[in-house]
This record gives structure tokens, sequence and C-alpha cells, in this order.
């Protein structure tokens, strides 16, 4: 439990440290038991979802599959294509090198063209919705702690729209598999982040064929080790976790046949052969014919042969084990109390992950509730992300376009849905306050500045800062020569800027 007696410092402490900002007066709300408006939020039912008309899963998938269909008619109808290229190459060559008057389509192939093209740009536009309505959430929600928390997540488990077909599946995964999950148990939320769709495209599992298997034998094709080696070294144990390369193979092997549907398996008509031996629902799939045959063995431990199930078992085992614990219990106190985090706080979570088995509610228990994250000296620079929607939640606003938010954050180096790679967001203030970073964020305050229509900015200021407010920076905004120039200046505060 937080150890200082000032109600509204530890209410401006749960506000901003463990949620994503305070609005007008929600510190004074807060005050009466930070604690316990933090432990209100985790619920057995995971973190609120976005608000919005969005396609489930199958829904998308079905979508994908008709763009694949398309682009398949497309190539047919266009002689001078290559025979051999991909669906995907040939999405980024239209968009590099679109039709124009000159190549001289026939009217057939043209209206295919435009129509494949508009199919490509409404999927990438609903992800766009997906992030908006996001971005939103954040702004205007009650509940910053479960939030956060989700976002936490979701870093951990990434998936990055630098991909087309993981991207058109992103809030799909948000929504449908890390957020329901995200205060049960951790390998629950393995297994549901790790058969998503957007994660078997992300990291190529759907062409991981079985060197052995019926497919294998048949055709040239091989194994794909991206999601065993990422479950590894980024999901579960970590370098640390004493895995070897042999390790990633049989676990690759294992995982043989995790895919999605496809085209041919929408066919009404009876299956025979191989065809037959795929089963599945939603989004994910199993094909028992690319499956590697054979026992595996997994750090020491060997799983019989079976299906779909041996790749699970072996992922359920990784998430159960100590190195897993300790490595994500100090991947929490990095991300929400400080770049070191103190020992004891890493101790009291991977107890509270080890003693309940990996139940992520109570480990969200203990972080609240330990009295080394509630120091009232913020040691974490906010990301972009965190900056955009913590100064909507100060100034009562939210994002209403998902154009200039996305430009925002592409120049402050965290374009929506696109993590460089599957190591996530990175979470130090090495990474986002460097000089140029800090240009950047105060280009974009004198902006806000310029359009905010906020009539105190001392107001705002002591709204979302509470105690956290120092003299200097109180007295900076008052002095201000313009209500602009006040507002600029409490953005890039150092209380704002830190959390």
């Amino acid at each position: 439990m937080p150890a200082r007696t000032d109600a509204r410092m530890n209410a401006a402490i749960a506000l901003t440290r463990f949620g994503l900002g305070a609005r007008a007066g929600e510190i004074d709300r807060v005050s009466g038991d930070p604690v316990g408006w933090l432990e209100a939020q985790v619920r057995a039912d995971g973190a609120p979802n976005p608000v919005g008309e969005f396609e489930d899963t199958p829904a998308r998938v079905q979508a994908l599959l008709d763009y694949q269909s398309n682009n398949r008619s497309m190539r047919r109808d266009r002689p001078d294509a290559p025979a051999r290229m991909s669906s995907e190459a040939m999405a980024m060559a239209e968009a590099a090198m679109p039709m124009s008057e000159e190549a001289a389509p026939d009217p057939q192939a043209q209206a295919a063209f435009d129509a494949r093209r508009e199919n490509r740009r409404s999927l990438v536009q609903d992800t766009g919705r997906e992030f908006l309505a996001r971005a939103q959430l954040g702004a205007t929600t009650q509940a910053g702690f479960a939030e956060r928390w989700a976002l936490f997540w979701a870093n951990a488990f990434t998936v990055s729209a630098t991909k087309f077909q993981s991207a058109i599946f992103i809030g799909q995964y948000e929504r449908e598999a890390i957020r329901p999950n995200v205060f049960g148990r951790f390998e629950d939320l393995a297994v549901a982040a790790e058969t998503h769709p957007a994660m078997l495209l992300y990291l190529d599992q759907v062409q991981s064929v079985g060197p052995n298997s019926r497919a294998g034998a048949r055709r040239q094709a091989g194994l794909n080790e991206n999601l065993a080696r990422e479950i590894l070294e980024l999901h579960t144990v970590g370098t640390e976790g004493g895995y070897s390369q042999a390790d990633v193979t049989e676990f690759a092997r294992a995982l043989t046949g995790w895919s999605i549907p496809g085209n041919r398996d929408q066919d009404p008509r009876p299956r025979r052969g191989l065809a037959a031996e795929v089963s599945g629902n939603g989004g994910f799939m199993f094909r028992a014919f690319v499956h590697e045959p054979g026992p595996r063995t997994v750090l020491g431990r060997t799983y019989p042969a079976g299906g779909a199930e041996q790749g699970e078992a072996i992922l359920r085992d990784l998430a159960s084990r100590p190195a897993t614990a300790r490595r994500l219990a100090r991947n929490i106190a990095r991300h929400f109390v400080a770049d070191d985090p103190p020992p004891a706080l890493v101790d009291r979570l991977e107890a509270a992950w080890t003693g309940s088995r990996g139940d992520l509610a109570q480990v969200a228990r203990a972080l609240v509730t330990s009295p080394e994250a509630w120091d009232s000296r913020p040691a974490k620079i906010k990301a972009p992300y965190e900056f955009v929607v913590s100064t909507h939640r100060a100034l009562g606003t939210q994002p209403q376009r998902m154009q200039p938010l996305q430009q925002a954050l592409i120049q402050m180096g965290q374009p929506a849905f696109s993590p460089p790679s599957p190591e996530g967001w990175p979470d130090t203030a090495a990474d986002w306050a460097g000089p140029d970073a800090l240009v950047k964020r105060l280009n974009w305050a004198k902006t806000v500045g310029d359009m905010a229509r906020n009539p105190d900015p001392s107001a705002v200021a002591a709204e979302a800062l509470g105690p956290r407010l120092t003299e200097p920076s109180r007295l900076a905004v008052a002095r201000a020569e313009s209500r602009s120039e006040a507002l600029t200046l409490f953005l890039m505060s150092p209380e704002f800027q830190r959390r």
C-alpha cells in the first residue's frame, strides 16, 4: 500500500502512473480511495473494448480471403504479371506503380484492378478506425489502469501493421485475444494471442510445413521458426530461460499445422484425402497434413505425438515456467514504475505470479498495492501515444480523425499499430527522450496550444497534475505571455512528460 498520507498526491500517482492521465475533477474523485479505484478495475471479464461497430475475426478472415481471391483473378487477367508473384508482392507493386492511362488496360482489367485497390484501401481504413476508437477510449475512459494494463499486454504480444496481412487483424486481435484475457491466467492469454490470425500471419506461421509431414514430402516446403523463436525469446522464458536452437526447432515442429482458413476450406463438398484433415473454427485452423509427426522434446520435457494439442501443451508449459514469471514480473515493474525497477517490487510481482499460477488479476493487485510502486518521484517518460492520450484527457477532448492523430504519432516516432519488430515498442527514457524527440514533442505541443480552446491554462495544469505540479512549472504557466504559450509550457513541463 502507498506509504504517503497525502490522499490527493496518491490519487495523482494512481491516475498518471497506473492510468493514462487525469481528467478534470478526477484527482478529487479518486482521492477517497486511490488503491480501491485501481483494484476495482481488475475484472474477470478483462479490459473494456473500444466502442464501435467492427467486424469480428471470422468476418475479417473472409475479407482477407475475398481480397486474395480477387488478387488471383486479377493475375489471371493480366498476362504481363509474373507467374510466381505472391498476392502480397502484387499488392505492393500496385501501390507503388498504379495503372496509368498510358498502360491502356482493357476496361475489364482496369475495373478488376480498381476493385482490388478499393478493397485493400477499405481493409486499411478499417484498421485505422479501430486505432482511432482505441485512442478515443484512452482519452475518455474512467478505467485508466485497465486500459494501460491492456496496452502493456498488447505490446508484450506484439503484432505490427508493418505487414499488411497481419495489419488488417490487429483490431480484432486486441479486442478478442488480448483484452478479454488480461486479468485471467497468463497461459490462456498466451494461447489466445499465439493462435490468432494476426500473430500467425505476422510471424509467418501459416507458411510452416513439417519436412516429414505428408504435405512436406509432396512439395518443396520447409519449417518456419519465427513463431516458436519469438514465443521462447519474447513471450515466455526469454533469453535467460536456458533454451537452445534445438529447442526452437523442436517447438517449431510441434507448431506445424497451426494456420488460418483458406478459400479451399470454404468448399461445401465433402473433403477427400489430405484436405479432409483440417479442423478449426473462427480464425484458427489446424492442418494435420502439414504437421510434423512424432514426439517433441523442448527444454528437457518430452511431449507425445499429437495434433494441435502438442504445440499448445508446450506453450502452456512455457507460460508456467519460473523463468517466464521472473522475466514478465520485471517487465511489468519496468513499464509501470521505473526503467530500473526496485528489486523488491519485482520480487513481489514474481511471488504473486508463481503463488497464483499465473493469475494476472493477482499480479495486477500486487502491483497497485506494493509500496515501491507509489514513490512520488515520477521515473517514467511517456511514450508518444501516452503523451497524446494524456493531453486529450487533460484538455477534456478526444481525437476526432485518424489522419491528424496518425501524423502526430509518425512525427514523434510511434505510428499507429506499427512497432518496428516483434519486440514491440521500447519502454525506457533513452528510447523516447532524445533531443530530436523532444523537439518533435514541442512542435506538437505548440500546435495543440494554438488550437486549444481551454479558458484557463493554470486551471488545466492544476486539474491534470494536482500536487505533482511544482511551483516552478506553475509559475511558468501563470506568467506565460499567451494562452497558447501557457498550454505549451504545461504540456512540456517535466511533471506532464513524466509519469
